[in-house]
């Protein structure tokens, strides 16, 4: 009797169970673009606080909007279907492509399965559909060019995904990229000593929204691979994964404060439960990277006859968060969560706990012996639609608070970032928006007194990618006229300010207890990059598009006036030793520390692009 009830239950948990939980990839920005457009016009309805979105998802929102085909625009009918194309298989059916009355697709009907070659990825879907495939090649090319020279990027690769009996889903994929040009190699870079050369356009110093990646050296640009995937076990009210993805937590346009995805992907393992619709939560503990080397772990290698070779190996450094999202009604939604960045040499079992406050469990575990916290934070999200066509949003990343700080007397201000912005689209005109975001990071947000500790991976911060004191505006006026085709114009004003490590000493002989955190954010500019940007993207068919960028930029950084204080970043030696420069070598050190050459100055660049993937 008992295993029948079991059967019924699990029978009735697959009947209800929802599609495979792939996660879509943040680079596929037009899928976002165009869900953000429908959820503004109030005709779905998302959850703009976590991303990815996985596929099942995006395939329900798009039938969503098709079964409100009565309040689309005729091109907003078109995206709809379009899209609903490349997630056939999260509908249990094969795509087939439409074009002049032709069938752009190849299908083979087998006695246990259906195949179709579309566009230019291979389904594979049983006549039970209990299995289901998706191959799909990655190959793509970026053509840089200024007055500077030309600058190549080229990627290629396959992405294969699977589900089965509608509780299992495993997916991975791998991307070779490359970088190629004379001004990413070592003649511009004669005294640097960083051989990286690769690292030119991209690297955790430089105050640039391009993905964090980790190059192997080479003098002509750089090469790095970029290895993703996962398997998750599902059902219609959550999902437990393993995986190795890009995540992004706060409501955001240009970067989040929280989790904006600018450093290389992490391997994790995650938990989203949605048992109803005003409720979700989510939680995930990180492997992260610390680019800190462990003195006392290391290897030895017999590297010549009577030579050892000692290769020390970097510290641990995991990270633990949740987020709990609310929809109390349609046109509010909140989130709120906290998370912990530690560095013990093991995981700790109290940070596998999903629904926990981090920074309690910390204290437990380390006040007791007297030595220094892990590093928590504390972060919420708030997106609001007053009126279809508004969107309203803020986001807040805390580090740590108290409430003396709050008084105007105190020159300590708490370390906060925090991103305020809007959408408006879809009126007068549809296809039309306008998208505004404010971003401020005070001093010492990201940053700590322990360097592995840092909210970074790979050396790249987690959160926004200006970092510690400062600024950044964004505009943005798009325009979709006809199907897959997007038309954007971007303003970006990003500006860095005194640029410190949080140093636990002493100003002027005086001890204080946080000394960074007492000077005045947002005083002195050190760098500011000013950019417009023209963009024309159109998909030719689905996970196929052209691009064509023109942008024009404007990096300069400035000398300081004021005295330096310890812990302030102007210039070091090479043996790691801090210095004092001034005038123009304070000015030259900035601008190279911050900007790669290639986009120093007043530069205008046309980049051209097409891709298979992403």
């Amino acid at each position: 009797m008992r295993c029948r009830y079991l059967l019924a239950v699990l029978l009735l948990t697959a009947s209800v169970a929802q599609a495979q939980v792939i996660p879509e990839a943040l680079e596929y920005t037009e899928i976002y673009d165009f869900l953000d457009e429908l959820a503004t016009d109030g005709i779905i309805d998302l959850t703009e606080a976590i991303r990815p979105y996985n596929r099942a998802q995006i395939a329900a929102m798009l039938r969503t909007a098709q079964d409100k085909d009565s309040l689309l625009s005729r091109r907003q009918k078109d995206d709809v279907q379009f899209y609903l194309q490349d997630y056939a298989l999260e509908l249990d059916t094969l795509p087939v492509y439409h074009s002049y009355g032709h069938r752009h697709v190849t299908q083979w009907i087998t006695p246990v399965s259906n195949l179709s070659l579309a566009d230019p990825s291979l389904h594979i879907l049983t006549n039970n559909k209990v299995f289901k495939m998706r191959v799909r090649p990655i190959l793509g090319m970026d053509l840089y060019a200024s007055k500077k020279g030309i600058i190549t990027k080229r990627w290629y690769g396959v992405d294969m995904q699977m589900d089965i009996a509608h509780h299992l889903s495993i997916w991975g994929s791998i991307r070779d990229k490359s970088w190629n040009g004379n001004w990413l190699n070592s003649t511009y870079f004669p005294t640097s000593g960083d051989k990286m050369y690769g690292a030119r356009l991209t690297k955790p110093g430089y105050l640039n929204n391009l993905p964090g990646v980790q190059y192997k050296e080479a003098n002509y640009g750089g090469d790095f691979s970029d290895s993703r995937g996962g398997i998750a076990l599902y059902t219609w009210w959550g999902r437990i994964s393993v995986e190795r993805e890009q995540l992004q937590w706060g409501d955001a346009q240009l970067s989040s404060t929280i989790l904006s995805a600018h450093n290389p992907a992490v391997p994790m393992v995650t938990i989203q439960l949605t048992p109803c619709k005003w409720f979700q939560f989510d939680w995930f503990h990180a492997w992260l990277v610390s680019n800190v080397i462990d003195s006392t772990y290391y290897y030895s290698e017999v590297y010549d006859e009577g030579v050892t070779k000692i290769h020390y190996r970097p510290m641990n450094k995991f990270m633990a968060a949740n987020m709990f999202t609310f929809k109390p009604i349609k046109y509010i939604h909140f989130s709120f969560g906290n998370s912990v960045v530690y560095a013990e040499r093991n995981v700790q079992a109290a940070y596998f706990i999903p629904i926990a406050f981090y920074k309690s469990l910390d204290h437990l575990m380390t006040k007791g012996l007297s030595v220094e916290n892990q590093n928590s934070q504390v972060f919420g999200s708030i997106t609001i639609r007053p009126t279809d066509h508004l969107r309203l949003y803020g986001t807040f990343y805390l580090d740590e608070f108290k409430f003396a700080r709050l008084k105007p007397s105190n020159k300590e201000k708490n370390p906060i970032s925090y991103v305020v912005g809007f959408q408006w689209s879809g009126w007068p005109l549809n296809g039309l928006s306008l998208k505004g975001e404010f971003m401020r990071s005070y001093i010492a947000t990201y940053t700590h007194s322990i360097k592995v500790l840092d909210y970074t991976s790979n050396s790249y911060k987690m959160g926004h990618y200006l970092g510690d004191n400062a600024q950044s505006i964004f505009v943005q006026l798009s325009y979709r006229p006809t199907r897959s085709l997007r038309l954007t114009l971007d303003y970006t004003q990003d500006t860095k300010y005194r640029n410190y490590d949080y140093v636990r000493k002493y100003i002027a002989g005086t001890r204080v207890e946080n000394p960074i955190i007492a000077q005045k954010p947002f005083s002195e500019k050190t760098w500011r990059n000013d950019e417009v940007k023209f963009r024309a993207v159109y998909e030719v068919f689905n996970n196929c598009y052209a691009h064509i960028d023109l942008i024009y930029n404007n990096a300069r950084a400035y000398s300081l006036t004021s005295e330096r204080i310890e812990g302030e970043d102007r210039g070091w030696n090479a043996d790691g030793t801090s210095m004092n420069l001034s005038g123009d070598e304070l000015q030259a050190y900035y601008l190279n520390k911050f900007s790669p050459v290639y986009l120093q100055g007043k530069n205008f660049t046309a980049v051209m692009g097409l891709s298979f993937g992403f």
